[in-house]
């Protein structure tokens, strides 16, 4: 057998190891100044098999929170908690009946707080219900009203609280659009007519509609068991969609050149009616190339080099003419775009990325970036916005990251001031963290 055969998959060396266990720590070590503003748990999922596993995929592995609090310029306590789902106890997805066990989800993607809630988030099935402390309280579906997995990427509208999601299946309904009230329950559930299964990870919300994003990668029931059951297909076509955030489930299609989006960064309509869609968009070949690498390609490397990633676009659509402009707006490879929370559905000035080693800052007024280069054996995580109190600029606040080293040494929670990407402080965590997805700013809530 050749070396490249007898080597673990990418997702199980460097940045991407799992640890073996959970583990708690209190005092951390802080270089440079936490703003005393910042109180509350930074919380970040992702992927971590068991000792010993590997689900044949990055996507696959059982998640783990990761969280760090944060108060009075102090670092108190880092931990970490598997999730401890059905998944987890060894409760198949598909029962021998052929339905769906919704409750055997990895809970991997991301961590969100509604209402008095806090959510560990995965696609593939109900999210489950953890403590501020990151123990598990169980699968959460709404008082029995969710009956489809809920998306990692649900988007809360900054005024009237609202959260809206979607679930997909590998059966129809293929898609599914759900709506929860400011204080958690859900209000409603409509289904959304599409072709076929597809793998829709992320979608977009503006002040009057959702944005649906219908590409060609698609479930194939031949690929169960093998990792992540989705391939390209280029025959599916690819396209936009627009819905009113309520009411009738029609959609209004626009035909766009054949890609695959992970990640939205924000949405809006313009003066003139039209929908302003920023998202990290992958050409064929570079999805191609990166669905090789986190698979557990034979040759890692070749994969790596084949892709140049996934770069900032833009897509308006108008529903005047019935015309849609793509424009891309950078020629970095870059993921996991943020924004000012406060700004979902609405114009945006900023939106922030990570590359391989730095933050990017992008203005999209001006069209500049501006780019934080950390060290070269560094893997940013996504930088969560956490607006300063009372501030008045889209850009007032901190970004968090959690820092991943590639030789899987520790880890370290950076904190960047937003708006010109200046060091503020680290924290030095005492193990090394996996890069994973998603993150929340979780701040404490008033006690009264």
């Amino acid at each position: 057998m050749t070396e490249q055969q007898t080597s673990a998959p990418y997702y199980l060396e460097g940045h991407l190891s799992p640890v073996p266990d959970e583990t708690d720590a209190t005092g951390l070590e802080v270089v440079g100044t936490l703003p005393a503003e910042l109180d509350g748990r930074y919380l970040r999922n992702g992927p971590n098999p068991l000792a010993g596993q590997d689900g044949g995929h990055w996507f696959a592995g059982h998640g783990m929170i990761h969280g760090v609090r944060l108060r009075d310029g102090r670092a108190e306590w880092y931990r970490n908690r598997w999730v401890r789902t059905r998944k987890l106890e060894g409760a198949p997805f598909v029962r021998d009946d052929f339905t769906l066990d919704l409750a055997a989800t990895p809970a991997n993607t991301h961590v969100v707080r509604h209402g008095e809630k806090l959510l560990a988030l995965c696609e593939t099935g109900l999210p489950y219900r953890l403590t501020p402390e990151l123990d598990t309280v169980g699968p959460e579906d709404f008082g029995g009203r969710l009956r489809t997995g809920m998306t990692a990427h649900p988007k809360e509208d900054p005024v009237s609280g609202e959260l809206h999601f979607f679930g997909y299946g590998f059966t129809a309904p293929y898609l599914t659009h759900h709506r929860l009230s400011a204080d958690g329950r859900l209000l409603e559930s409509r289904e959304v007519r599409v072709p076929g299964p597809t793998m829709m990870h992320d979608f977009a919300l503006t002040e009057r509609h959702v944005i649906w994003l219908d590409l060609p990668v698609v479930f194939d029931l031949a690929l169960v068991g093998s990792g992540m059951p989705y391939r390209w297909d280029e025959g599916y076509g690819a396209r936009l969609g627009v819905m009113e955030r309520t009411g009738s489930a029609e959609v209004t299609w626009y035909a766009i050149d054949p890609c695959y989006v992970f990640h939205i960064g924000n949405a809006h309509e313009d003066a003139d009616g039209r929908i302003v869609l920023d998202a990290v968009r992958y050409a064929p070949e570079s999805f191609a190339a990166l669905w090789s690498r986190v698979g557990g390609a034979a040759d890692p490397a070749a994969a790596a080099a084949a892709t140049g990633g996934g770069a900032l676009h833009r897509w308006t659509l108008s529903p005047a003419d019935g015309s849609v402009r793509e424009e891309r707006l950078d020629d970095r490879a870059v993921e996991f775009p943020t924004h000012d929370d406060a700004r979902t559905g609405r114009a945006h000035r900023y939106l922030w990325t990570v590359s391989d080693d730095a933050v990017v800052k992008y203005d999209m007024r001006t069209g500049a970036a501006r780019e934080r280069a950390l060290g070269a054996g560094d893997a940013p995580g996504e930088a969560v916005f956490v607006r300063a109190a009372g501030a008045h600029g889209e850009d007032e606040g901190w970004l968090l990251s959690l820092v991943s080293d590639r030789a899987a040494g520790p880890a370290r929670l950076v904190v960047l001031n937003a708006a010109d990407l200046s060091l503020q402080a680290e924290v030095r965590l005492p193990r090394h963290v996996p890069a994973g997805f998603h993150g929340s700013w979780i701040p404490e809530e008033p006690r009264g």
